[in-house]
Formats: structure tokens, C-alpha cells, sequence
């Protein structure tokens, strides 16, 4: 048969796909921003020569491979079929140059030959490609030279990266520092709170206080002072039988066994606490009936009473009364209430560990039995430390609740020196122990843990020679067998207590230590303050003192009964103490002395003596005393009608005291060790 083809070779356009020929390698191995090369096109009738293989360029510091040179245009089918992976179809053979002018010819590139190839391009070096990707390598996706390098390298020096290395590992420890402080905090505080409500929740609150008193001496001078009232009872009931203290038979109800009045001043400097016996003979007011047991208050009323010995004030009407009482007596305003049983002490005793005292030498109590059968220093557990403060029949001391009050000062001051040296504060178990013995056998009122802690951090720089220990003096004892107070005395101890003033036995660094005795002084005089209207009173509730200072005998006796006969209640009738300093200032003027808070009973009196002057005295505490002077005509009027609004205008301030501290006021100081 016979053949229609020509017989030569076909246009390339009439070739089959893989017949015809592919683009030349160097139009794709081209940089984007440059043009292709143009290209010989190819003719029919004979193969086109290989181009001249491009020369070798100069490494410039980029790594890669010179490119091969170009092969011929034909493609076997082997070749074609490893390239059917290519979606994009190879170009199309480029058109063939027309011949240009040879008058725009650049001088330096010979015009282009039809019989020879132009020129060869030279083409940049690019990075090995392994031949699978090889296809891929297009304008589109061009690939350019990379300089290799290792990984999480930067660049800097072994100084410089070892300097990176330090401050990440700084910054990684300390975020997770911070971290790690952040959740202990939180977890301590938590742990923390708990603790705190766990121990709030142990404090038995009983109602005791009365901070509004009318029996408080000057209120705005105690302000910022802390004064606790401290008792120890001696209930025979509960554990307080078991560990020895007696049966409900020896002794119904309870007692305050220990009275103790802690006065902390503003400044934190000093630390007085002043006992008071429990026979002292006190004047009951009338209080609500008590149930110890129970520990709450009945709907019995006891009515006021004289004569009463001040244990039994509180084992009729309970904290309350006691407080009453005490208030009256000192004129401080008593801002926290603390009370604690037998066993509650004797377990606060074992968890410190016991308690280093010293006696001077054996105690044999004739109830108790032998309490210490040696003298000299040595360690308390709580059973013997009981006895030791609770004996009050040892014949060597002879009077047995002074005795007895001494060994109690003693025995807190060991307690306080160890605490201040840290044997309790510093150790957690002890601290501890000390805390839940505390909150589970007492009984409060406005006591905290908050109050506690924040007490304790304003007394860490108060030295032991600051803390005194004293007892109210007292005259004998009565038909009853009752304490007699020295009134005046006790008066001026707590006047001094208020006026931050020098006190028997104390060593404070700031101050001088005062003598064992002081001296009456003269009245000085300050300016006054200045004048306030205030309303008249009843007489028959203000209680007045008359003091002769004018020279004549009997004067004194005459007014108290010119006002006796008018409601005034009449409480002392004598010689006024410091008559040579008050005859050569106001000799010739009777006044009337007062404290600040007691300006309407001043001012009652006043109206009732006619040509009598105030005087403004701390000292005087509840008691409003007329001091008579030679100007006193022996008349005394009616006073002013209650309500009847009078100037209360002081002429003087006399900071004297009228009754000097006694001699023989018994103190302990913390800071002794003296063991005698």
C-alpha cells in the first residue's frame, strides 16, 4: 500500500507530543527579572549544533552547582513518560529572531548570524535540586541561594551566646520562683486562716466589761492604753478537782483566788501589774447573780453591800461585779477581761515545758503539804507550779496572801523572762501548745488572736526591768477578817498608773528609778483650761471630802456639816496633807478639787460654799474634795437646782498629789534574779 505522507520530514506543528522538541533548559534555569535567551529556531532539514558550554563562574561565597550544559532538543519517550507529572506544559519554541540593522548594533555585541548561534548567557549558580523536584523548578517558583547553618544558631559569639544562655536560665528560675512563692503563699494563707478560726472558735466570750463607766478617771489620758483584768478562780468542780484543788464540799461555787490589773501605756514603754488580795474588804454594788458552773448569769439580784471581801464579789455576781468593783477602786478603764481555772494553768505550764524559778528556800504549806522541799533555782512542771502560786498557809511568810501574792509575781516574771528570751515564741510546738491551753481553758471578753499577736509585736522591745509587778497596800486586817485598803494610797498608786509617772521598784531606760518612797510636794499651778457650761447635780449623789487649811481649828467640821444638812454625802473630814504648799499659794481661798470628768459635781459643790474657786487636780480620781481656806465665813448655802446649767471655770491646775506613794508598797521586778 502505498504511503500518503510527504515524504520529508513535517512541520514541527504537525509532529506528535512526543515528537516534538522541549524548551531549552536554559530558558527555565533564567533568573524571573531577566529576560530568556532567545533561541535558535530549529530547522527542519538538519539538527541544530550544540551551543558552547557557558563558562564557569567565581564562587561568591554561595554554595551550589554549575549548571550542566544544554543537551539536545530531543526528548526520548523514556524521558518524556518521567516528566508526566508536570501540569504545566513546556513552553513553546520561541520565534526566530528578525535580523536587526547594523547601523543600532551596539559596538560591543557582534550582530546576531543566521548561520551562527547567538551568544550563550551566562547563568547563575543555583543549589543542587534533587531530580524529582527538578520538574518543579519554575518562573513561578524560582529557587535561590541559601548560606546553610545549624540550627538555633544566632550569629554571636561563645561569649555572647553563653551570656543569653545565663540570663533564660535567670529568667526560667525566677518565673518559676515566683511561681512557686505564689502558691505557698496561698496555701499558707489558707492554712493560716483556718489556724486563726480554728483558735477564735476556742475562746469561751462572757460579758464582763464596762468601758462607759462613770468610775473611769480621765478617759481621753487612757486613750490608746491597753488594761487587761487577769483572774484565776478556784472552782473545785471539773478537772480543777481532779488535779487536787479540792471537792464542791470544801468549797461551793468559785472564787476569784487571783485578781491581777495589767496596765500597758500608749507608748508600749512599761508594763504594770498590780495584784489585789482576795480578802480585801470591798464595797459590793449591786450585781447579777453568777452561775460558775454554767458559766452564765442568773435572774438573781444582789443588792449592794459594804463589808464584802472581794473573792466573794466575785463568786456572787461573777465578772461583772468584780469588774465593778476594781474599776472603782482604780479609775482604769479596763478594756479586756481574761479568766482561767486551775487546770487550765497547770496545762499552759506543761506545754512551755515548765517554768525555772527560785526560792529562797523550802515550802511547806499546812494544807497542801511540802510544795518544794529545797530552795534555790529549779524547774516547775505545771502541778507543782500550781501549788507554788496557790499556797497561802506557809508559816515562814507569815502573812499568807501576801506570801502568796509574791510567789505569783515571781513565778510570772520566770514565765515572762523565758518568753522574752524566746524559749515559747521562737518554737512553734511550745507556741502552739501554749495557744490551745490558753483559748480552751479560759474564759474571755474582747480577746482575740488578731488583738494577741498585735500586742505581743508592741512589746518585743520592752525590756524585763520595765515590767513591775506591785500590790495595792493595805492596814491590817478587820473583825471579819478582811483586808483593810489604805484608800488614798491606792488612789494615788493608780493616778500614777494614769500619768505615766515613776513607780516603786520600776527600771525603766528612759527613766529614773524611782525610790522606794516619795515625798509630798507643793501644788503647781498651769494654765487652766478653758471654761465649759455643765448642769448642776443632786447632792445626794456626790460624795465629798473636807480638808481644814485654813488655820483654824474645827473648820473643817463645820462645813462638812453645813453640807451634810443639804444631801451632800460626807466620806472624810480631816487636815488637808499638803497644807505648808497649798497655805503659801491659796491659804486665803477655800477651793474645791476635782479630776477632769467631774466637773458637774465640782461645780455643785462649789455653789453651795460662796467665795470657793476650782481647782482642776488629777489626783483627786471619783472624789471631790473642799479644801477649806481662811476666807471661809462659816456660810453654806443651798446648791443649785439639778439641771441648772453652771460654768465650770478652773482657776489652776494643780499636778500635786495630796497623798504621797507608801514606803512600804510591795514590787517585784521582772528583771531581778536575785534569789532571796
Amino acid at each position: 500500500m502505498g504511503d500518503d505522507h510527504d515524504s520529508g520530514p513535517p512541520p514541527p506543528e504537525s509532529r506528535a507530543p512526543w515528537e516534538r522538541p522541549l524548551a531549552d533548559k536554559r530558558f527555565r534555569n533564567a533568573r524571573p527579572d531577566q529576560p530568556a535567551a532567545p533561541q535558535r529556531p530549529a530547522t527542519p532539514q538538519r539538527p541544530a549544533p550544540q551551543p558552547p558550554s557557558p563558562p564557569e563562574r567565581r564562587s561568591s561565597g554561595r554554595t551550589g552547582r554549575r549548571d550542566s550544559p544544554p543537551t539536545d532538543d530531543s526528548v526520548s519517550v523514556a524521558e518524556l513518560v518521567r516528566r508526566v507529572g508536570d501540569k504545566k506544559p513546556p513552553p513553546a519554541p520561541a520565534a526566530p529572531p528578525k535580523a536587526a540593522p547594523t547601523k543600532s548594533v551596539p559596538p560591543r555585541t557582534p550582530p546576531p548570524s543566521a548561520s551562527a548561534p547567538p551568544p550563550a548567557r551566562p547563568i547563575p549558580a543555583r543549589p543542587t535540586v534533587p531530580p524529582a523536584a527538578a520538574d518543579w523548578i519554575t518562573e513561578e517558583h524560582p529557587v535561590t541561594s541559601a548560606v546553610p547553618r545549624v540550627v538555633g544558631d544566632t550569629g554571636a559569639t561563645r561569649l555572647a551566646q553563653s551570656k543569653i544562655r545565663r540570663r533564660h536560665r535567670a529568667k526560667v528560675i525566677g518565673r518559676s520562683a515566683v511561681a512557686f512563692l505564689a502558691v505557698m503563699s496561698l496555701a499558707l494563707t489558707g492554712v493560716v486562716w483556718g489556724y486563726l478560726r480554728s483558735v477564735e472558735g476556742g475562746f469561751d466570750q462572757i460579758a464582763a466589761l464596762d468601758t462607759e463607766s462613770d468610775d473611769i478617771i480621765d478617759a481621753g489620758g487612757q486613750l490608746g492604753d491597753e488594761t487587761y483584768l487577769i483572774i484565776g478562780t478556784d472552782t473545785r468542780a471539773g478537772a480543777s478537782g481532779e488535779i487536787g484543788a479540792g471537792t464542791v464540799e470544801d468549797a461551793e461555787g468559785a472564787r476569784a483566788d487571783t485578781v491581777m490589773l495589767v496596765n500597758i501605756p500608749a507608748d508600749r514603754s512599761r508594763v504594770v501589774a498590780v495584784s489585789f488580795p482576795r480578802d480585801l474588804d470591798v464595797e459590793r454594788p449591786i450585781c447579777q447573780g453568777w452561775d460558775n458552773d454554767a458559766g452564765k448569769y442568773t435572774s438573781e439580784t444582789f443588792p449592794a453591800a459594804s463589808g464584802d471581801k472581794l473573792n466573794a464579789t466575785y463568786a456572787l455576781g461573777g465578772p461583772k461585779c468584780l469588774v465593778k468593783v476594781i474599776q472603782k477602786m482604780s479609775g482604769l478603764k479596763i478594756g479586756h477581761f481574761v479568766g482561767m481555772d486551775f487546770a487550765g494553768f497547770e496545762r499552759m505550764v506543761d506545754t512551755v515545758g515548765g517554768v525555772n524559778v527560785c526560792s529562797p528556800g523550802p515550802i511547806e504549806d499546812g494544807i497542801l503539804g511540802t510544795v518544794l522541799a529545797s530552795g534555790g533555782t529549779q524547774m516547775l512542771d505545771g502541778r507543782t507550779a500550781l501549788n507554788y502560786v496557790r499556797a497561802r498557809h506557809v508559816e515562814a511568810e507569815g502573812n499568807g496572801d501576801y506570801g502568796r501574792i509574791t510567789r505569783q509575781q515571781k513565778f510570772l516574771s520566770a514565765l515572762l523572762r523565758s518568753a522574752l528570751s524566746n524559749q515559747v515564741l521562737l518554737n512553734p510546738s511550745k507556741l502552739n501548745g501554749f495557744i490551745n491551753a490558753f483559748t480552751s481553758d479560759t474564759f474571755v471578753e474582747n480577746i482575740d488572736t488578731k488583738s494577741l499577736v498585735t500586742l505581743g509585736r508592741s512589746l518585743q522591745n520592752v525590756d524585763a526591768g520595765a515590767v513591775t509587778f506591785l500590790t495595792v497596800p493595805t492596814d491590817g486586817t478587820n473583825d471579819w477578817g478582811n483586808e483593810i485598803p489604805r484608800t488614798d494610797e491606792i488612789k494615788s498608786l493608780f493616778q500614777a498608773i494614769i500619768d505615766d509617772e515613776p513607780l516603786p521598784g520600776e527600771e525603766r531606760e528612759d527613766t529614773t528609778p524611782s525610790s522606794t518612797s516619795s515625798t509630798t510636794t507643793a501644788p503647781t499651778s498651769s494654765t487652766p483650761p478653758a471654761a465649759t457650761s455643765v448642769e448642776a447635780m443632786s447632792a445626794y449623789n456626790i460624795s465629798v471630802d473636807v480638808s481644814n487649811a485654813s488655820g483654824i481649828a474645827g473648820q473643817a467640821a463645820t462645813i462638812a456639816d453645813s453640807l451634810a444638812a443639804y444631801g451632800f454625802q460626807i466620806s472624810t473630814v480631816g487636815n488637808f496633807s499638803a497644807a505648808t504648799g497649798l497655805a503659801n499659794a491659796q491659804a486665803s481661798t477655800t477651793v474645791v478639787r476635782y479630776a477632769a470628768g467631774y466637773e458637774a459635781e465640782a461645780v455643785t459643790v462649789a455653789s453651795s460654799i460662796p467665795g470657793a474657786v476650782l481647782v482642776l487636780a488629777p489626783s483627786m480620781g471619783d472624789m471631790i474634795e473642799v479644801v477649806v481656806g481662811s476666807n471661809f465665813a462659816g456660810t453654806v448655802v443651798a446648791p443649785a437646782d439639778p439641771g441648772t446649767i453652771l460654768a465650770a471655770n478652773p482657776t489652776s491646775v494643780d499636778t500635786s498629789t495630796s497623798t504621797a506613794l507608801p514606803a512600804d508598797i510591795a514590787s517585784v521586778n521582772a528583771g531581778d534574779t536575785t534569789c532571796d
